[in-house]
């Protein structure tokens, strides 16, 4: 089997695993399109997924990503928290747009530190423009929290890149 297909096959098994985890139905017309939608995903755009030929750091990169989504999915509980709290204390409320540069170096890496920052309640990725950054926070916890840089130090150890500077320093109030 060749490297691309391989990579395809991996791509298929994640999607349909996937898949089989958020329907919950498991009769056969639900399974079925569960198979050709996740083969059909596979073949097209597996190359978004795994760019390049896979190297001897995609094990741990992958070991990385699945020890990386259990910290995510505490940080979406901890805010959907703080958002609870600002709906009964609204005062607090306190929307402000948050600009900083990121130091990610691959395409990837940078699309993963803004979706984990819009999946995160309270913050919404408004725009990227090559390394600039431009989100939406709901109060000063939520901007303090993100120009801390955690996520962005995450990331970056998913995708082996240099650790970044404190993107404290680069944001402008707006």
């Amino acid at each position: 089997m060749s490297a691309k297909n391989l990579q395809r096959f991996g791509v298929f098994l994640i999607l349909f695993t996937f898949w089989l985890v958020l329907s919950g139905h498991y009769d056969a017309l639900h399974v079925s399109l569960g198979f050709v939608c996740a083969g059909l995903v596979a073949f097209f755009s597996y190359d978004l997924l795994l760019s390049g030929t896979p190297s001897a750091e995609t094990p741990r990169k992958v070991w990385r990503f699945l020890r990386y989504i259990p910290w995510l999915l505490c940080q979406v509980f901890l805010a959907n928290l703080h958002v609870l709290h600002l709906i009964i204390y609204p005062r607090k409320i306190r929307p402000r747009i948050v600009h900083f540069r990121t130091n990610l170096n691959s395409d990837l890496a940078r699309v993963m530190l803004a979706n984990s920052i819009t999946l995160t309640p309270g913050t919404i990725t408004m725009d990227i423009d090559d390394r600039e950054f431009y989100v939406h926070a709901l109060s000063d916890k939520v901007a303090k929290d993100l120009l801390a840089g955690e996520m962005e130090r995450r990331v970056s150890h998913v995708f082996l890149e240099p650790e970044s500077v404190d993107i404290a320093s680069n944001e402008s109030k707006r």
